[in-house]
């Protein structure tokens, strides 16, 4: 079980800094995403992974972490947000500049007549 988890953990991982190194804004954002759900499951794994264990110390021998598990949920919460923040962030930028390059370059391609008439050019 705890293969699998760190193996999940490290796919998310790896494919969140991978698409954080695209040039455009959505594989960023979805980078992003999936780099705080890896940050999340690492989180939740550091409370001890198993089941049926009271989350709290009681009348049983052994029981779970619930720091991770509220460390986690205000993540949650917090990547939500951020996400958001992030999607309104890139469309404002495709509106303002006409590209969704994350370093601010242009395409190369040429405007058209229609796109010089409507720029007053």
């Amino acid at each position: 079980m705890e293969l699998l988890f760190a193996l999940v953990i490290g796919a998310l991982t790896a494919s969140g800094v991978y698409l954080l190194l695209r040039a455009r804004t959505f594989p960023v954002i979805m980078g992003l995403t999936l780099l705080s759900y890896g940050v999340n499951l690492f989180l939740f794994a550091t409370g001890r992974l198993a089941t049926g264990q009271q989350p709290v110390i009681g009348t049983a021998a052994s029981y779970s972490d619930p720091l991770p598990q509220a460390l986690v949920l205000t993540a949650i919460v917090i990547g939500f947000a951020m996400t958001a923040f992030l999607v309104v962030l890139s469309l404002r930028n495709l509106a303002d500049n006409e590209n969704d390059h994350v370093d601010g370059r242009r395409s190369k391609t040429p405007p058209s007549k229609l796109e010089k008439e409507v720029a007053g050019k």
